[in-house]
């Protein structure tokens, strides 16, 4: 397990949950890459710092509840993975969850690749 690595993902984890997307994308890379889990069957993908910063502030405006809990997290240099448990509350007060996992790449401390996908 590489520490430096669990530690860049601990924190952006720390950050999603306060909803903080500048916490979040202080540690991506300027040519990041995200791969959304929506739509399915493959996703939205996003390509570069402003772009994936720009998917984070809809979101959390939109998802205001959002949370991830986490099952497992992997790291190991410059890759990594998790599993989780993503729960929301839709505008009706209906709650909700699906299981994940997220891929990671990551260059000079900072991730480059966050790729998501959702089980069903």
């Amino acid at each position: 397990m590489n520490e430096e690595t669990l530690a860049v993902l601990t924190r952006f984890n720390d950050a999603f949950n306060r909803h903080d997307a500048d916490g979040m994308m202080a540690l991506m890379s300027n040519d990041c890459v995200f791969e959304n889990t929506y739509p399915p069957p493959d996703g939205e993908r996003f390509e570069g710092w402003s772009a994936v910063r720009q998917f984070w502030l809809n979101f959390f405006q939109q998802s205001q509840n959002a949370r991830l809990d986490f099952e497992e997290i992997v790291a190991f240099d410059e890759r990594a993975f998790q599993r989780w448990v993503y729960s929301w509350q839709d505008e009706s007060g209906a709650h909700g969850h699906v299981r994940g996992v997220d891929i990671f790449r990551l260059r000079d401390g900072k991730i480059v690749e966050k790729l998501s996908y959702v089980k069903g």
